[in-house]
């Protein structure tokens, strides 16, 4: 397919699954992170998160990633509640690919959040954007993400060693792992048999 605008792909309409929906993360959603996030949820990002687990700090650091060049940023939504966000973290429509990073708080992990918001921001980069490559970099220490990427069927590529300094100093590994056009449709159908799991279950 010929690739969007340049101006596209840093357009964040909202997008709608069945059990999830994202939409463009504001100040708004902070009231949501703050109840339910905890110390973990900010552990292994690379740029760090609220200087405090307060509605203000989450709302002032939810300014500072709009704020990120090149980044568009979406709430999750499950169950009438913010479940967390999920990024374009870097959009490079010159070279036909975006990164994606995923947070989400406690209650939410192990729900369809983290597949059905992954499956329609890929369906988005690849099916709407064009991309030719989407990625992905998890801290090295974060095993549940490690997995979770595995499970996806995204492959991985690599590590980059003490490639991003995190606000706490610490330099963190990040792995790489990446899914391209050319394997999308494999992909999609793996989500989409995980979501067929969650189809019996109550929203919650």
């Amino acid at each position: 397919m010929r690739p969007a605008p340049a101006e596209v792909w840093f357009d964040a309409p909202p997008l709608s699954g069945t059990f999830v929906r994202l939409e463009a993360l504001t100040p708004a959603h902070a009231p949501d992170l703050a109840r339910h996030a905890t110390d973990a949820t900010v552990a292994f990002l690379s740029r760090g998160g609220p200087a405090a687990n307060t509605v203000s700090e989450w709302a002032e650091y939810i300014e500072r990633l709009n704020a990120i060049p090149n980044r568009v940023n979406f709430a999750v939504w499950l169950g009438g509640e913010v479940a967390g966000r999920i990024s374009y973290s870097e959009a490079r429509p010159s070279d036909l690919w975006v990164e994606i990073g995923t947070m989400l708080t406690p209650p939410f992990q192990g729900t369809a959040a983290n597949p059905e918001a992954k499956l329609l921001l890929l369906a988005r980069a690849f099916e709407v954007l064009g991309a030719g490559r989407v990625q992905f970099k998890v801290d090295s220490r974060n095993a549940r993400s490690l997995r979770a990427l595995e499970k996806l069927g995204a492959v991985r590529e690599g590590t980059l060693r003490q490639y991003q300094v995190r606000p706490d100093g610490y330099a963190r590994d990040s792995v790489v792992f990446s899914v391209l056009s050319s394997e999308w449709p494999a992909v999609r159908e793996a989500l989409i048999r995980r979501l067929d799991t969650f189809r019996a279950q109550p929203l919650s």
